[in-house]
């Protein structure tokens, strides 16, 4: 849509987010090859199966209990949203994934890299220019760009109609048939759209994830094997802690939760293993849930000696056996002896026998709050 203003120009009226939590550029990855393919995009649409605009269903973080019912927006309710632009000094750019002079092209530093890039970018170009123009242009020639008629980066009248609406049912795209299927799949993996994720990987790792991702059938599909793999590997080390080692479970959830001086020795076992079984979930301080599981699983196979020193440490610092001081440097408190920088510094400190007077001083400092 477009408005006239008093000046004459024409101003675009955005549809969807209001203001997008943050829009960051990036070269589509079916064009980011190395190598210069004019064939690659074609390739990649007869390999990777179905692809999809699909809800993002997150059940582990709450959506007006909509993912209850596995929907991401409330029934008949869409969202549509205008393709990105970033304005500045008065030039609109729009986030295409089909400009060579994009500052995400312009700044790789491998020459033949961004050759490739550029190469692979026109040969999208000229296929589109084609089929919605039966405009021909030669991806070597010297004068593509001025030969170019409907995808120049700077044609507002035609990136400005680009939209996608959204809503619980799953939307096809066929970008090896469809021009403009093809268009919004390259804006999308570009960045170009706020409320769609590149991957369900993506949709996965952001903070704040999207209502919607791009899923290419065969990599969604084995990045969710591979986090449920994680996952049950997690959760089978949890199980196996809980059975025969309820010390372990006490220093890994220490070691992990930023509560740490909440747990004693005497809290049972099913607080600690709900408090990882969250964690393991997305549902602690690391929301990435592969991250996360991955996180505890390198926690839990630290040996039975680093894990108690690490909660030694934790908990020290919070009963202020362990202070830190100006300089940037941990100490203890009564004895003001220099432990390290950090917590890893310090358990190595401790570690150390020639320590063992300091290690011998803080267990009896800290371990009459554990046994409380």
């Amino acid at each position: 849509m477009s408005q006239e203003t008093n000046n004459d120009q024409k101003s675009y009226e955005t549809k969807g987010t209001p203001a997008a939590s943050s829009i960051t550029a990036k070269i589509p990855e079916t064009l980011g090859n190395k190598k210069r393919d004019p064939e690659a995009f074609k390739k990649l649409f007869n390999k990777v199966g179905k692809i999809q605009i699909r809800p993002f269903i997150d059940k582990s973080q709450e959506n007006m209990g909509l993912e209850k019912y596995d929907m991401a927006v409330f029934p008949e309710t869409f969202h549509e949203e205008q393709i990105a632009a970033i304005e500045r000094n008065g030039v609109v750019r729009f986030i295409t994934g089909l400009d060579e002079f994009a500052p995400e092209v312009q700044q790789i530093q491998d020459k033949e890299h961004k050759a490739a890039v550029i190469h692979n970018i026109r040969s999208v170009v000229s296929h589109l220019e084609k089929l919605l123009a039966t405009n021909v242009i030669k991806v070597d020639d010297e004068d593509f760009w001025d030969k170019v008629k409907l995808l120049k980066p700077n044609n507002i009248e035609f990136w400005s109609k680009i939209s996608i609406r959204c809503g619980n049912e799953s939307i096809h795209l066929e970008p090896g048939n469809d021009p403009y299927d093809l268009i919004k799949f390259m804006a999308i993996e570009a960045g170009g759209f706020d409320i769609i994720a590149k991957s369900y990987e993506d949709a996965m790792a952001l903070p704040s994830a999207p209502k919607f991702f791009l899923d290419k059938e065969i990599y969604t599909v084995a990045n969710r094997t591979s986090y449920k793999r994680l996952r049950n590997k997690a959760i089978g080390l949890l199980d196996k802690m809980a059975d025969k080692n309820h010390k372990k479970l006490l220093y890994v959830t220490k070691t992990i939760d930023s509560n740490s001086a909440t747990y004693k020795n005497s809290t049972p076992a099913d607080i600690l293993y709900d408090l990882l079984d969250d964690y393991i979930n997305g549902k602690g301080i690391e929301s990435n849930k592969s991250k996360a599981a991955q996180y505890f699983i390198d926690t839990a196979k630290l040996d039975m000696e680093t894990l108690k020193l690490r909660a030694l440490v934790k908990d020290a610092t919070f009963y202020r056996n362990i202070v830190p001081k100006p300089d940037g440097m941990l100490y203890h408190a009564k004895t003001s002896t220099m432990l390290g920088r950090n917590v890893s510094d310090v358990v190595v400190y401790l570690k150390n026998p020639l320590n063992e007077d300091i290690l011998i001083r803080l267990l009896e400092e800290v371990e009459n709050y554990w046994n409380q």
